[in-house]
């Protein structure tokens, strides 16, 4: 299950896939559920264009399997929201939605992000705000390391400011 390979997002060939995966019901958190495809492709290319804000596919094999986001909190999403530290990095991640899921998969999605995210010597903590709600997500971010901070309020949602740095992300793998 670990085969997992992360390249940039691109929304040329990109565009319908994640479109599909960012409206299905089960990606409800996403709060994209009436996006259109054109909206999708507003986002990501503004994501692109963005200094502080990439986005990747994540394949398993060769299969494109999730979506991850990575962005500076003190820039994106957390400004002024909560005390940025260096070395904080945000992160969004979205498993392809399926009608036949995989026991463990999630969780090995998240696990891969959070190494890819550490692969970088600069990044010293991870930092989420899932929805207060997201019950399953809490779950999963605590089995790779992160602790809550604190409920924050955001302009779209009640969130739960989680972060996780690479000594508990390390701690978590053993």
């Amino acid at each position: 299950m670990n085969r997992f390979t992360i390249r940039p997002l691109d929304i040329r060939t990109d565009a319908e896939m994640v479109h599909a995966w960012v409206t299905h019901p089960k990606s409800a958190y996403w709060m994209m559920q009436d996006a259109s495809l054109t909206d999708i492709e507003r986002e990501y290319m503004g994501i692109a264009a963005s200094e502080h804000h990439d986005a990747f596919i994540g394949l398993h094999g060769s299969t494109p399997a999730f979506l991850m986001e990575r962005y500076d909190p003190a820039y994106i999403e957390l400004k002024g929201l909560y005390d940025a530290e260096p070395g904080d990095v945000g992160m969004h991640f979205l498993v392809a939605p399926t009608d036949s899921p995989v026991h463990g998969f999630t969780r090995a999605v998240i696990t891969a992000v959070m190494a890819e995210l550490f692969a970088d010597p600069a990044t010293r903590r991870v930092v989420v705000e899932p929805d207060i709600r997201n019950e399953a997500v809490h779950t999963l971010n605590k089995a790779v390391g992160f602790e809550v901070v604190r409920e924050l309020e955001k302009p779209e949602k009640t969130a739960l400011l989680s972060v996780c740095t690479r000594a508990a992300f390390e701690g978590a793998r053993r």
